[in-house]
Order: structure tokens, then C-alpha cells, then sequence
């Protein structure tokens, strides 16, 4: 079997929770299924370490697509050339991208539909892109793979695609993530924040990550305990808008907000293992990894009760409004003035954690990929 692959997303250093995807199953299912070849097609020059066995041809195809503009011209005029030169028995899009000019069997995935409950979080040119491009690319896969199900019924609901139609294939967490020793967890403290403990967010900065509230909510911890806890935001600012930013600016604490930037594997398993407890407050995720990262770290967590964040966390965390900073703040509380709550949490993460692994989601990945090989 000749499978093609959009493998555009994997970029060495800046791997997040689509590229971690692509890249953690993609190299299970290549290195477990010898028997089948692979057409990786990338963007631009890419890295030769993603290339991870001999069944595996990599292609270059340009433009890169990094802009509306010319995610049309690769996905739309470029790949179809390429897909019909190759003739592949099917085409797996790990960013849920697919070509609608294209006639050959493809499994989408599509991580969550976040555009369309909170467009206005998007770019305008994107977000007239996702709304027009996504319903179609629902209606052409051959099947449809998402990560919670949460996502598949929102995917059913936005789209009309029947559930039959839609694989539920959980993220999973890198087994780098583990408990750190004592004296460890101290010079990652006193690198990061003098010393102090931390609460620590992980992720994207983007609105819907909900900063605006977790600083809030961080102002309230801190004028009701008067601890030294510090704040740890691990991530790029990219999308650092105006009302995070103001909300920032007006905080009583912000001198105790520490902005590490983005870190590598590395470093994130080190801050996550040495924290007070994971603040995973989001309004909206289609799965969120950092939650299983910190179960594998034995490291409390705090997450939001609404969309997956619930059906991942299950019994394993506290769950809060992320609407409401005193309900992330009262968590906050709790976590730190009752020491025998974090050791419950972190038993439950450590029971848990196993639910979710890299090499389950590659299995179920290629389950969804024979089904739609199979199809009629």
C-alpha cells in the first residue's frame, strides 16, 4: 500500500499539539508497518531526522503554505498535480487539510472546529478560509479522525457528517514526562523562579487559552494566601492580543507572572514536574495534552469543565469555570493549602495517564486509515 502523507506541520523546534500528533503516530505507523510505503510531502526543506525509516519518500513541494492564499495554491493546484503522479492508495492529512481537487481516498483529522464557536479569535483571511474550506474537506474525507468525543459530536453537529463516519483517536503524551527527584525540582525552581514553588501554564498564548481569567484568577490566589507562588507561563506570545495584554498591565501580582517564552521537550518536562499544579483553564480544546503531561509528571492539575477538558481529565483533576476567576482561584486555594489534595490528584493522574499514549493513538490511526482504505 502507497500512502501519501501532508506532513507540512512537522518542523523541527517548533512542534505543538498538531506537530506532536503527526509526528509521534507517523513514526510508530512507519516503523511498525514496513510492508507499506509513505509519500511524506512537506512545504520546504524539512528536517531529516522527521524521516523516520526507509519506507518513506520525502517530497518537497513549494510553495510554502503558511497564508489562505497559499494553502489554496498547494492544497488546491499543487498537490493534486503531485497526488496524481503518485497514484497513492490514500492520503492522510494529520491538520485535517485536504484537496478538494482530488479524486484518491483520505482520512482527515480534525483536532477540534474552535473556529467556528470563537471566530472572532482568528484572523480574518483564516477564518474565512476554515469556515469555508472545512465543512467541504468534512464532506470529502473518506473518514475522519478526531481526538475526543466531545470533537466528534461537534463535528457531527456543525457539519451534519454522520457519526459512523468519524474515528475518535486520543492524543497521547511523550514518556519522557515523569515525577522528578526533590533536589531536581529545586534548581528548576530557583532557575525559573528564585526558588519559589509555581503554578504553571503550558500552551499557545492565544485567547482562548484563557490568560485573561488565569491572571485574574492569580491576583485573587494571592491576595487571599499572601504565599511567594509564582505564576510560570511557558509558551510564545504570538498571539499576545490587546485585552490580554491590558488585563496584564491591571494585575496587583504581574511582577509575579514569569514569562519563560517557548521551551524544548527537555526543559517543559523539567518546569512541569517541578510544579505546584498544572492551570489548564481554556474555554475551548479539542483534547489538551498538557493534561495527560502532568499526569505522567505527577503533577496536579486544574482544568476547565466544559468542552474535551472533562472527558480527559476525568476523575484525575479539579475541574472549574474557566468563565469565572474566583472559581480557577478557589482551585488554586485548595491545591495549595491542602497538601494531601495534591497527593490524590497526582495518584489519580498516575492511574489515568496510561488511558492515553502515543502508541494507542498510532494503532487507532491506522485502524481509521484501513477502514477508509477498505471502503467502498
Amino acid at each position: 500500500m502507497n500512502i501519501a502523507v501532508n506532513t507540512r506541520l512537522l518542523i523541527k523546534g517548533k512542534l505543538e499539539g498538531i506537530g506532536w500528533f503527526t509526528y509521534e503516530s507517523l513514526k510508530r505507523i512507519t516503523t511498525q508497518h514496513p510492508e507499506h510505503h509513505f509519500y511524506f510531502i512537506f512545504d520546504q526543506p524539512f528536517d531529516r531526522s522527521f524521516i523516520f525509516s526507509n519506507n518513506i519518500t520525502p517530497i518537497v513541494l513549494f510553495p510554502p503554505a503558511r497564508h489562505p492564499f497559499l494553502f489554496y495554491i498547494w492544497f488546491e493546484i499543487r498537490l493534486p498535480r503531485l497526488l496524481k503522479k503518485l497514484n497513492p492508495d490514500l492520503f492522510l492529512s494529520p491538520d485535517g487539510y485536504l484537496s478538494l481537487r482530488s479524486g484518491i481516498k483520505s482520512v482527515a483529522v480534525f483536532h477540534d472546529l474552535s473556529f467556528e464557536h470563537y471566530p472572532e479569535h482568528i484572523p480574518f483571511f483564516s477564518r474565512m478560509h476554515y469556515r469555508h474550506f472545512f465543512p467541504k474537506f468534512a464532506q470529502k474525507a473518506t473518514r475522519i479522525v478526531t481526538v475526543s468525543q466531545f470533537s466528534k459530536h461537534d463535528i457531527h453537529q456543525q457539519y451534519g457528517v454522520n457519526t459512523a463516519k468519524i474515528d475518535v483517536v486520543y492524543d497521547g503524551a511523550n514518556e519522557d514526562y515523569r515525577p522528578l527527584p526533590i533536589k531536581e525540582q529545586d534548581v528548576i525552581r530557583k532557575r525559573f523562579t528564585n526558588g519559589c514553588p509555581y503554578f504553571i501554564f503550558i500552551g499557545s498564548l492565544h485567547p482562548r487559552k484563557n490568560l485573561v481569567n488565569l491572571f485574574k484568577a492569580f491576583d485573587i490566589f494571592k491576595n487571599t494566601t499572601g504565599s511567594d507562588i509564582k505564576l510560570l507561563i511557558v509558551g510564545a506570545k504570538k498571539w499576545w492580543t490587546k485585552d490580554i495584554s491590558r488585563t496584564f498591565k491591571s494585575m496587583d501580582h504581574s511582577g509575579e507572572v514569569v514569562f519563560s517564552g517557548r521551551l524544548n521537550a527537555e526543559e517543559l518536562v523539567k518546569v512541569l514536574g517541578s510544579s505546584l499544579a498544572l492551570t489548564y483553564v481554556s474555554y475551548f480544546e479539542g483534547f489538551g495534552i498538557p493534561i495527560v503531561e502532568a499526569f505522567r509528571c505527577g503533577t496536579p492539575v486544574i482544568t476547565s469543565n466544559v468542552t474535551s477538558m472533562p472527558e480527559v481529565a476525568g476523575d484525575a483533576a479539579l475541574l472549574v469555570d474557566p468563565f469565572n476567576p474566583r472559581s480557577i482561584a478557589d482551585a488554586m486555594i485548595q491545591v495549595f493549602e491542602i497538601p494531601e489534595l495534591s497527593k490524590k490528584l497526582a495518584l489519580a493522574g498516575e492511574k489515568r495517564k496510561d488511558e492515553f499514549t502515543w502508541q494507542k493513538t498510532a494503532d487507532r490511526l491506522w485502524e481509521s486509515i484501513e477502514k477508509a482504505v477498505k471502503s467502498n
